[in-house]
């Protein structure tokens, strides 16, 4: 089954728009270069959050999470003009990297980066609303970070939380990981001020609608 899954994956990503020469370069880079490049968004995943941020042209985008930048410079995609986007990360090393990078991309000067932890960095930002917010920071802490930007969306604005299946280790939580991320899972589920699609996308992707 693991092998079906794979080549499904392989085959979607075959059949899509492809990523662009700069991506491809930064995803090398980050296997060369980083400990976890598991991490990096990847080409699929990629050109959804590219999707859906051209779909609903956000003016400010916040992502917590930069790793090396691969999901940032997909959501950048569908900025307005004028548009923003947030990230932060709090590992410089890797912060180095994607700003390499930011730096070569069309939107140089539409992304910020913020180093430090999202708790602390958050409450000082000056934009007061968003409308596209991308959850891929330390997974047991999802639940603050939701809880910190939930009146920081537009109404009809989108959240996005990755990792959200845990390698399928939510179906039986054993350990305290897969248990933090099942219970965000069901905190989402409950939560009346979103709308919610889970998709089994790579490692999980939880859609939210901010109503």
């Amino acid at each position: 089954m693991d092998k079906i899954y794979h080549d499904l994956n392989e085959y979607a990503a075959m059949h899509s728009s492809k990523s662009s020469e700069l991506l491809y370069q930064l995803e090398r880079e980050t296997h060369l270069k980083t400990l976890a490049p598991v991490m990096l968004s990847g080409s699929l995943q990629g050109q959804f959050l590219r999707l859906l941020s051209l779909l609903i042209k956000p003016e400010f985008i916040l992502e917590i999470g930069t790793f090396t930048g691969y999901g940032s410079l997909c959501l950048a995609e569908g900025l307005t003009q004028t548009g923003q986007l947030h990230t932060i990360e709090p590992n410089a090393e890797t912060l180095f990297i994607a700003e390499k990078y930011f730096n070569l991309s069309p939107f140089k000067h539409q992304i910020f980066t913020h180093h430090g932890k999202a708790e602390n960095v958050i409450p000082n930002l000056s934009i007061p609303f968003f409308d596209l917010i991308y959850l891929d920071g330390g997974k047991r802490d999802y639940a603050m970070h939701y809880d910190l930007i939930i009146d920081k969306v537009k109404p009809g604005g989108l959240i996005l939380a990755d990792n959200v299946l845990w390698s399928g280790k939510v179906l039986h939580p054993k350990n305290e990981d897969s248990q933090i991320i099942h219970t965000f899972n069901t905190k989402i589920l409950e939560d009346s001020r979103v709308d919610n699609l889970l998709l089994p996308i790579r490692d999980g992707l939880m859609v939210m609608r901010r109503t």
